[in-house]
């Protein structure tokens, strides 16, 4: 065990903001982020913090995602209420899961 990279989660950086400003170009700038190393075979996880211009709950924002998800980024973004594991996204040709 001790320090080894199996046993551990490991704080790390990410290009993934700066590629994000690449992609959606009206988010350049405006993103910072990190990444964690954790001992899983495939799969990732993003905690997203967002300060929003106009007030909204979290049932606003789960609905907004929701909606997304079932509409012009459906097969993009996903969105599920159920308890999952990251197991259960392997193989799961979506980008992100809400």
């Amino acid at each position: 065990g001790g320090r080894a990279a199996s046993f551990n989660i490991i704080p790390s950086s990410t290009g993934a903001a700066k590629a994000v400003g690449k992609v959606l170009p009206a988010l350049n700038g405006k993103l910072t982020g990190m990444s964690f190393r954790v001992p899983t075979v495939d799969v990732s996880v993003v905690d997203l913090t967002v300060r929003l211009e106009k007030p909204a709950s979290y049932e606003d924002i789960k609905a907004a995602i929701k909606e997304e998800s079932e509409g012009k980024l459906k097969g993009i973004l996903g969105y599920t209420e159920d308890d999952v594991v990251s197991s259960d996204f392997v193989g799961d040709n979506r980008s992100s899961i809400f």
